[in-house]
């Protein structure tokens, strides 16, 4: 009886030993390198929301835990302890591994070594050790004691299944504040996009026309009337547009392409002609267009533009119908002034095929408008970061006849685009436990489901040489940068394609 007393207690004695060296190797790893270990854990799809906190009490936590086996009067309780903290990041890995999108790292030292299955395993084995260990010092196998024995390990099991439950409620507490009121704190999973492809376009002055039929369309600056069209072999072929009158002058062409049809539009000329693409040959749709800054076909016979109103002088949104009887219908309540109107409400204009909707990003602030084709405000939305209002100020020239911005302003939304239901930001603020290094040499693109009206993740793309992204197109398989003269081409990953879906998106 004192031999079986004996192995008990050393079991027992080398449990605690074992967790000792586990909790303070951990701990100390994580201390060495704490902002790389708030960054992971910021990013973990189940703790995104309290990684500020969490980080700091899980390493309190180790250490206390720690410390306070090394004394036989409080071995049993910290063993126990130690025993509910292994239970509890056992439970975190086996809901990362069957729930979670994509799996962070937050472990440092051999620890970071091992993959998730093998570190889930590891953590079970402490478990099942300390387990083990708290039963064989608690309860005693002789017929006194026995049932208070099984008492115990019941109330193990309990623990373990109470541990589960308040990460439980961690999870869909941080789902629910990540999603609707994120404390600007980004997603990163794995492989959202890879790069699989790059093309030299040998000049950097083209931007993006549209895609369709298998082909993505660039228009350029300096050769207005050309297109290039690239399809997925990247094969290029250029395509010259002709017009019905040939001697139209031009201030600004920019040319939107929408199989079966394609739009070359001037603002300020202004004019809209449209043409088929099976011969890239386009008619005026009405000699009276309104003034406009950018414009976007929203169906075969009306586009949405964004100008200045020559009743207010504030940029304003409207909708101009090219058909029969050609009409202009403004919506003076979208854009929402701040400063000066203006330069205030600058931003960027799209339109989802699949929702039927108007979309409008604000580049100097953190909110997107979602109209109907009517121009009626359906929501304002907001982005993830935190200026609310535009850092905009503004001088004013010649007897306030004219007005410039008196210092750069802070551009938070650098570009943008729309497919099916996400919106995708080219977002120029840093969000929180984010690295400086990486903002040196990459873009971030945020992405947004405008029917939950909630925020989904983030990727990067990275710069080229010294050239980082201009703008970016998204289609429902690939997204595609240009980066200073290169075309990069982006696979998107399984998570974006399957939140996108491909029902109901004709690109």
């Amino acid at each position: 009886m004192k031999l079986y007393s004996n192995v008990k207690s050393a079991i027992f004695e080398a449990a605690c030993l074992l967790y000792i060296f586990l909790l303070v190797y951990a701990a100390m790893n994580k201390g060495l390198d704490f902002e790389k270990f708030k960054v992971e854990l910021g990013q973990s799809p189940l703790l995104s929301a309290f990684a500020g906190w969490i980080s700091w009490l899980v390493l309190i936590i180790e250490f206390s835990i720690a410390f306070f086996l090394l004394f036989r009067k409080t071995r049993a309780k910290a063993l126990y302890a130690g025993f509910c903290l292994m239970s509890m990041f056992s439970a975190y890995i086996f809901i990362m591994l069957n729930f979670s999108s994509f799996l962070p790292c937050s472990c440092g030292g051999i620890l970071e070594k091992m993959s998730w299955k093998q570190h889930f395993l590891f953590n079970l084995f402490f478990v099942l050790l300390g387990a083990w260990a708290l039963w064989l010092h608690n309860g005693n196998n002789d017929s006194k004691n026995r049932r208070f024995g099984i008492s115990y390990g019941f109330g193990l099991l309990l623990s373990v299944l109470g541990s589960t439950v308040v990460l439980l409620a961690l999870f869909f507490s941080s789902e629910e504040i990540m999603q609707h009121q994120n404390p600007f704190i980004r997603r990163y999973p794995h492989h959202p996009a890879t790069l699989t492809d790059t093309l030299d376009l040998k000049y950097n002055s083209y931007y993006f026309a549209g895609s369709g039929n298998g082909n993505i369309y660039l228009g350029n600056l300096t050769v207005p009337l050309y297109l290039l069209s690239i399809d997925s072999l990247l094969h290029q072929r250029k395509i010259r547009i002709a017009l019905d009158q040939s001697s139209f002058t031009f201030k600004e062409i920019k040319i939107n392409v929408d199989p079966p049809f394609f739009y070359l539009t001037d603002g300020r000329t202004p004019a809209v002609f449209k043409g088929a693409v099976d011969n890239w040959k386009a008619e005026l749709q009405h000699a009276r267009a309104p003034y406009f800054t950018n414009a976007v076909p929203i169906d075969s016979f009306a586009v949405a533009f964004n100008g200045i109103s020559s009743k207010t002088g504030d940029n304003t949104l409207g909708i101009f119908g090219f058909g029969s009887q050609p009409k202009a219908h403004m919506a003076p309540e979208l854009l929402q002034k701040q400063i000066d109107g203006v330069f205030d409400t600058e931003g960027m204009l799209h339109y989802s095929e699949e929702m039927k909707r108007i979309v409008y990003l604000y580049a100097y602030r953190n909110q997107y408008i979602v109209a109907d084709q009517n121009g009626r405000l359906d929501y304002r939305g907001n982005t993830i970061d935190t200026i609310s209002k535009a850092q905009v100020k503004v001088a004013y020239l010649k007897g306030r006849s004219e007005r410039t911005m008196s210092i750069p302003a802070l551009n938070v939304n650098k570009s943008s685009s729309v497919c099916g239901h996400l919106l995708f930001v080219n977002s120029n603020v840093p969000g929180r436990y984010e690295q400086k290094e990486v903002w040196k040499q990459a873009s971030v693109i945020d992405v947004y489901d405008l029917r939950r009206k909630s925020y989904l993740l983030s990727f990067h793309i990275y710069g080229i040489g010294d050239q980082k992204l201009r703008s970016f197109m998204v289609t429902p398989t690939h997204a595609y940068a240009l980066i200073g003269s290169q075309l990069a081409v982006y696979r998107l990953g399984a998570q974006i394609r399957k939140e996108m879906g491909l029902n109901g998106i004709r690109k």
